[in-house]
């Protein structure tokens, strides 16, 4: 095999896009660079393929969705081993990632139908003569942009969920994995090959930027919280609705009567999985007095039993993006520098391309490690004396997308009073395979939501509709309204709404 440069790096050449392996850059693929041009011609056949999407109805919509995921199901080895050869992924983080998505493509074809399809609403008295309608209706094109670090399991959460809401797809896979989108929407090809409901369009951040751009109904994105900005920036030129999924800084908070062993094994999963590589891993735990040295001792036990290569079966893979290297060891010299232990890894952990597992304490509330998005396998463990001090520093961040909390008398107490849109009680990082629950963070981690019945109307217009049915008792909406009229309609008025609470 070539090898294509630094391992990893996503490298464009004679306008094809070159996907390389992290560990030692040998060339996983090539793909053509989509321009401006390209993009908006992808956007028009998409526009053309949501007209017939929607016309098969939801029945044959369904059908089809199913089809696709029996498809990645029956192959899910080879794309297993894909995710591993261009992102470094372990095999069975990998095959655990596509399983999560299959629920969510069999979730989303299943379940459109109900909750998009149309129902009477309940009629007030005020509007009595009239009956209530509401259904759900597609956007039209959908455009999806979506990270490295799932590659199937982030973008099937807005595919899945927009194409099972009638919408056409525009996928603007990560520059870093681009062989893996370009696998999904190949199946989906052979699933649905009538029309181009799903097409691909590859390149780096000019591509994103063209897909914003081209005139498409919404854009999903999920990245960091500075491209957000910048892609919020160019939608707003359009005034085309978006979807941020952004960063995360998620705490997990450890109280005095938690399991300690359930505890650290839920620490190590959430903090080193896909080598904490995860906007919702876990980077911070607030751990109370009574239980923090044993806490530690714990996770440090388990961590260390970690493995970490570029073997489909170790725990730990490479840094899929090099650059991210120098953050990781910019995080752990600073918390260190500033009075910090680490009492697992710390400067001697990152050997690129891997970083090996980093277990922080006595880390100050102001260092890079505790305030920014680390993105690697380091976790900051701290001791506090009450509850209430360890939800305070839990929701001491700029971010709000996930969270933990392990215990029993007040775990759904604290669950509640943590500031994310999502909260693991006595495991971390499960809320994202719910096929039922919403996906979706607050302040800096973004707004708006995948997964479930909220990640279904995401990709949808809410559309009422009233109809007459009878003659109005009441005359209001009507320029032949009497003064005796308008003398009942004040004492209906207060009749209904006037008396106490």
């Amino acid at each position: 095999m070539t090898v294509v440069g630094v391992a990893g790096e996503a490298v464009v050449d004679d306008g094809y896009l070159i996907s390389s392996r992290p560990a030692d850059g040998t060339e996983v693929g090539r793909f053509p660079v989509a321009g401006a041009e390209q993009v908006d011609a992808a956007v028009i056949d998409a526009r053309a393929a949501s007209r017939w999407w929607i016309g098969l109805g939801d029945a044959q919509r369904r059908t089809r969705l199913l089809r696709w995921r029996s498809v990645i199901t029956n192959r899910m080895t080879e794309l297993a081993e894909l995710m591993g050869r261009e992102g470094g992924k372990p095999f069975a983080d990998a095959v655990v990632e596509i399983t999560a998505a299959m629920e969510h493509l069999d979730w989303a074809a299943r379940n459109a139908r109900r909750v998009l399809g149309h129902r009477r609403t309940r009629t007030r008295l005020a509007t009595a003569e009239f009956s209530g309608h509401l259904e759900y209706q597609p956007l039209g094109v959908v455009g999806v942009i979506a990270p490295w670090n799932y590659p199937v399991l982030i973008p099937m959460g807005a595919i899945a969920y927009a194409l099972a809401a009638g919408n056409a797809v525009v996928f603007k896979a990560s520059e870093y994995t681009p062989a893996v989108g370009q696998w999904l929407v190949d199946t989906f090809a052979e699933a649905v090959g009538e029309q181009p409901v799903v097409q691909i369009v590859h390149g780096l951040g000019q591509t994103g930027d063209a897909l914003c751009r081209a005139g498409v109904d919404k854009i999903s994105f999920t990245g960091s919280s500075r491209t957000a900005r910048a892609v919020m920036t160019a939608c707003a030129q359009t005034l085309t609705p978006v979807l941020i999924e952004a960063g995360g800084k998620d705490a997990m908070i450890v109280d005095d009567d938690a399991d300690i062993e359930a505890a650290a094994e839920g620490c190590v999963w959430g903090a080193f999985t896909n080598a904490g590589q995860s906007c919702i891993g876990i980077e911070r735990v607030y751990a109370l007095a009574p239980i923090y040295d044993a806490f530690i001792t714990t996770v440090v036990d388990k961590a260390g039993r970690l493995t970490v290569g570029a073997s489909p079966d170790d725990h730990i893979g490479p840094i899929t993006m090099p650059g991210q290297l120098e953050i990781i060891r910019r995080h752990i010299d600073d918390a260190l520098a500033r009075g910090a232990r680490a009492v697992l890894g710390g400067p001697a952990a990152v050997r690129p391309p891997f970083v090996h597992p980093t277990v922080l304490v006595d880390v100050p509330p102001d260092s890079l490690a505790i305030r920014e998005e680390t993105f690697g396998p380091t976790v900051t463990i701290t001791r506090v004396d009450t509850i209430d001090e360890a939800i305070a520093l839990a929701n001491d961040t700029r971010y709000g997308l996930g969270g933990a909390v392990f215990g029993k008398r007040r775990a759904v107490q604290v669950a509640r009073r943590m500031h994310s849109g999502m909260t693991s009680i006595n495991s971390t990082l499960t809320f994202v395979g719910f096929s039922e629950l919403p996906f979706g963070g607050m302040g800096e981690s973004g707004f708006g939501r995948t997964h479930g019945v909220d990640g279904l109307r995401e990709f949808s217009r809410a559309k009422a509709i009233t109809r007459r049915r009878g003659p109005s008792v009441l005359p209001t909406m009507t320029f032949e309204r009497t003064s005796a009229g308008v003398d009942r309609i004040v004492k209906a008025t207060r009749l209904l709404f006037g008396g106490r609470a």
